[in-house]
Protein backbone atom coordinates (compact mmCIF):
# COMPACT_ATOMS: atom_id res chain seq x y z
CA UNK A 1 0.00 0.00 0.00
CA UNK A 2 1.22 3.49 -0.87
CA UNK A 3 0.70 6.98 0.53
CA UNK A 4 0.14 9.67 -2.09
CA UNK A 5 1.08 13.35 -1.87
CA UNK A 6 -2.57 14.46 -1.53
CA UNK A 7 -3.14 11.93 1.24
CA UNK A 8 0.01 13.06 3.01
CA UNK A 9 -1.18 16.68 2.74
CA UNK A 10 -4.48 15.66 4.35
CA UNK A 11 -2.63 13.87 7.16
CA UNK A 12 -0.41 16.90 7.74
CA UNK A 13 -3.45 19.17 7.92
CA UNK A 14 -5.15 16.78 10.33
CA UNK A 15 -2.14 16.79 12.67
CA UNK A 16 -1.69 20.57 12.30
CA UNK A 17 -5.26 21.02 13.54
CA UNK A 18 -4.63 18.71 16.51
CA UNK A 19 -1.14 20.00 17.29
CA UNK A 20 -0.78 23.57 15.93
CA UNK A 21 2.51 25.43 15.64
CA UNK A 22 3.71 26.85 18.92
CA UNK A 23 5.94 29.48 20.39
CA UNK A 24 7.10 32.76 19.01
CA UNK A 25 8.98 30.95 16.26
CA UNK A 26 5.80 29.00 15.30
CA UNK A 27 7.64 25.68 15.50
CA UNK A 28 5.98 22.61 14.02
CA UNK A 29 4.81 19.92 16.39
CA UNK A 30 6.86 16.70 16.36
CA UNK A 31 4.03 14.93 14.52
CA UNK A 32 3.79 17.52 11.77
CA UNK A 33 7.55 17.73 11.51
CA UNK A 34 7.84 13.98 10.86
CA UNK A 35 5.18 14.07 8.15
CA UNK A 36 6.56 17.28 6.62
CA UNK A 37 9.96 15.64 6.28
CA UNK A 38 8.43 12.78 4.27
CA UNK A 39 6.52 15.35 2.19
CA UNK A 40 9.69 17.33 1.46
CA UNK A 41 11.58 14.20 0.40
CA UNK A 42 8.73 13.18 -1.89
CA UNK A 43 8.69 16.64 -3.51
CA UNK A 44 12.47 16.64 -3.89
CA UNK A 45 12.40 13.20 -5.52
CA UNK A 46 9.32 14.07 -7.62
CA UNK A 47 7.53 11.06 -6.15
CA UNK A 48 3.75 11.00 -6.39
CA UNK A 49 3.51 8.16 -3.87
CA UNK A 50 5.72 6.06 -1.61
CA UNK A 51 5.18 2.60 -0.15
CA UNK A 52 4.05 2.73 3.46
CA UNK A 53 6.44 -0.06 4.38
CA UNK A 54 9.37 2.16 3.32
CA UNK A 55 8.50 4.69 6.04
CA UNK A 56 9.69 4.63 9.64
CA UNK A 57 7.32 3.18 12.23
CA UNK A 58 6.53 6.56 13.90
CA UNK A 59 5.45 8.00 10.54
CA UNK A 60 3.33 4.94 9.76
CA UNK A 61 1.68 5.22 13.18
CA UNK A 62 0.78 8.87 12.54
CA UNK A 63 -0.70 7.92 9.18
CA UNK A 64 -2.62 5.01 10.73
CA UNK A 65 -4.05 7.31 13.40
CA UNK A 66 -5.08 9.83 10.74
CA UNK A 67 -6.76 7.14 8.62
CA UNK A 68 -8.69 5.82 11.63
CA UNK A 69 -10.06 9.31 12.37
CA UNK A 70 -11.07 10.17 8.79
CA UNK A 71 -13.29 7.09 8.36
Amino acid sequence: MDITLPELEQAINYWRALRPSSGEERALSPEVNLLATVYAIMIFNKAHAVPLDSLDQPVRQLLDNWREKKV
